[in-house]
């Protein structure tokens, strides 16, 4: 009885472990996830290791079924170390984002709204710097920040065409 609530338990786990890693399921990294001792696969595909220890679940049942104790230790205990590093490994995911095997369309999204950012920051430096410029009374105030303003036109103008670069990868990507 024990042991058929301990299997059940590790099938909830790998379910939950499925549920959790559904968004990346797909998602190819540069390299594989995990050492070769603790899955055989090679595979890059967080789905290939999910069913890789789903299929020693699979064998963990077939050797209780069959009361071979040696087997059924080596097999929880491997089991329980996969499990162990998938829950790692998806919770380690949001740190991982430079480990795409393809430069994806979303990574130069996400570069487009950084820039996006930078234009709109750059854009209040250079409004701020010009009403103090109106307001400014000395000649070597003004011209301090006749300096800053064209520091920040050019950074304007660089970050502009960064994202005009951006935006035409991101169109040759989406055709």
């Amino acid at each position: 009885m024990k042991t058929a609530l301990l299997l059940q338990t590790l099938q909830n786990q790998l379910t939950t472990l499925r549920e959790q890693a559904a968004p990346l399921m797909q998602h190819a990294t540069l390299k594989p996830r995990f050492d070769r001792q603790l899955f055989r696969t090679r595979s890059t595909v967080m789905k290939d290791y999910l069913d890789e220890a789903q299929h020693h679940l699979d064998e963990l049942r077939h050797a209780v079924d069959n009361a071979q104790a040696e087997q059924v230790a080596w097999l929880a205990a491997h089991l329980a170390e996969q499990i162990a590093a998938l829950h790692r490994e998806i919770a380690a995911w949001p740190l991982r984002l430079w480990d795409g095997a393809s430069a994806g369309t979303t990574k130069w999204q996400r570069k487009r709204l950084e820039h996006q950012e930078f234009e709109r920051r750059l854009c209040e430096m250079k409004n701020e710097r010009e009403s103090r410029l109106n307001q400014a009374e000395t000649l070597e105030e003004q011209q301090m920040l006749m300096r800053e303003i064209t520091a920040l036109e050019g950074r304007l103008e660089r970050c502009r065409k960064a994202l005009d670069d951006i935006e035409r990868v991101i169109a040759r990507l989406t055709r």
